[in-house]
């Protein structure tokens, strides 16, 4: 996909040509668990879309319009997917979405190994996709 919409803080990365029944957001080093996570839910039948959020400022400066037509208001299931902390994602969840990510920090390995070992793996993602759809 195009990332033309990087200037706009998030675009639809994948999963943009129908409306979703869930949406994994994500920015930089997670976006690629997210997308293999979408490949997985699509290949399940699962109406899946990803929003790669690069900038919550730049995003948050942009039309109401195009924020709900990035992320359709209607579609509550909604995965977080952050190496990070959670900080300022609640936002974009909601009280219904779910968070994967890091909680801690300091360990001292790969970056593969961390994930793994801290959950941030796609199987996770696909589990939680799982839960808030209702499944």
């Amino acid at each position: 996909a195009s990332a033309a919409g990087t200037a706009r803080g998030g675009y639809v990365l994948a999963g943009g040509d129908s409306p979703p029944e869930v949406i994994l957001l994500a920015t930089g080093s997670e976006v690629q668990l997210a997308i293999d996570a979408h490949e997985q839910l699509t290949a399940e039948g699962v109406k899946c879309r990803v929003v790669s959020l690069p900038s919550f400022e730049l995003f948050n400066k942009q039309s109401q319009a195009y924020r709900n037509e990035v992320l359709p208001p209607s579609v509550t299931a909604r995965v977080a997917i952050e190496a990070g902390v959670r900080q300022c994602w609640d936002q974009y969840i909601g009280p219904e979405g779910m968070f994967v990510g890091l909680d801690w920090f300091g360990a001292s390995a790969p970056y593969a190994e961390i994930y793994k070992q801290r959950g941030l793996t796609v199987e996770n993602i696909v589990r939680a996709a799982q839960t808030a759809l209702g499944n």
